[in-house]
């Protein structure tokens, strides 16, 4: 069970917990006003920032532990995200009172692309995202916020996933959460600090585990994992799929890609 889960979880799994969608934390101002300037102040600091890390891990090919330290503490306050399975995107968006989908920040500031692979749930109907600012995209609030039924939202998520993405959860000032993010590695600005050595994110409630009587070792699995966390071990002669569970972040996408069953995600 992840750090937030302790401290923000009430005996559950932390982004399982009604209290961290609720209203009350809507009515906290500074919650608010962060909301207002989230595209301009967060999204676009955070595409320079990233920009300057990634120069600076290509010259050292590390960065120093007090900024990496200073980077995540800020995120765990602000934005931090963790990585969640179709079967908890089923859970979470099924309940919600509203869904909207909204174009992802991250490839706007970055290459200034419209793809709308980014959704908020609002479990009452004093919505949150009323107080993003569409005009950032150049759109009306109409136009920007397309409003969804909670089945059709999980019906997209899912052709999602078959296209590679990987479902993230993301808090709007913690322990508030608003937002699921599907998003390629190349795009999402959380998950390029990952290649960085910088964790925005905590990895998923689940692992990755192959049966080892069902795979065949035909390598497709490791395609499929942008984690880097595959690789093919010998098993009495045959050559069969390995998890590092240390390196997984429990996204599933390994377990689609396997054309005999043979990987299920189990708790971590």
């Amino acid at each position: 069970m992840c750090e937030f889960c302790t401290q923000h979880g009430d005996g559950k799994v932390w982004f399982k917990n009604a209290e961290n969608y609720s209203r009350d934390l809507m009515s906290d101002l500074a919650r608010r006003q962060y909301i207002n300037d989230f595209f301009t102040s967060t999204i676009e600091d955070g595409v320079v920032t990233i920009g300057r890390l990634e120069t600076l891990f290509g010259k050292k090919k590390r960065l120093p532990a007090r900024l990496i330290n200073q980077i995540v503490d800020k995120a765990k306050v602000e934005h931090f995200g963790q990585v969640v399975t179709m079967e908890d995107i089923r859970e979470l968006v099924g309940k919600a009172a509203t869904v909207v989908r909204l174009p992802c920040a991250c490839r706007w500031a970055s290459m200034k692309k419209e793809n709308r692979c980014c959704y908020s749930v609002s479990y009452s109907p004093d919505a949150w995202y009323k107080d993003l600012d569409m005009g950032y995209f150049g759109l009306a609030q109409d136009q920007g916020l397309e409003s969804l039924a909670p089945a059709e939202a999980i019906m997209q998520m899912e052709e999602l996933e078959k296209n590679g993405a990987v479902h993230t959860i993301w808090t709007m000032m913690t322990p508030f959460i608003g937002a699921i993010c599907n998003c390629q590695p190349e795009d999402c600005l959380g998950l390029r600090t990952l290649a960085i050595d910088v964790e925005t994110m905590f990895r998923g409630e689940q692992v990755a585990l192959v049966d080892e009587e069902l795979c065949t070792g035909c390598g497709a699995c490791e395609e499929e994992c942008h984690f880097k966390a595959i690789s093919s071990s010998s098993v009495s002669g045959d050559h069969k799929a390995h998890i590092h569970t240390s390196a997984c972040f429990g996204c599933g996408l390994c377990r689609n890609g396997c054309p005999v069953d043979a990987i299920s995600m189990v708790r971590r």
